[in-house]
């Protein structure tokens, strides 16, 4: 099996959260999600995200998708 590639997507939780004045803790309990996995995804270490809990975080963060992800171009491109 060859190794997996590291993933291109950024989360930009953080600044959201900075924007709305709003902790990951009170995020989780708003979202429904625990504090741990939403860790995990602020920090980047997430390898996949549900639609329902991208939904639940849009609808509390009064976002769209692409204001809390971004995907970057291959390196080798």
């Amino acid at each position: 099996m060859p190794p997996e590639e590291p993933h291109r997507v950024t989360i930009h939780l953080d600044d959201l959260l900075a924007e709305r004045g709003m902790t990951l803790t009170e995020l989780a309990d708003r979202v429904g999600v625990t504090f741990a996995n939403l860790s995990v995804l602020k920090n980047g270490r997430a390898r996949a995200i549900r639609f329902s809990t991208l939904t639940a975080l849009c609808d509390v963060l009064d976002c769209q998708p692409a204001d809390l992800l971004t995907v970057h171009p291959p390196e080798n491109a």
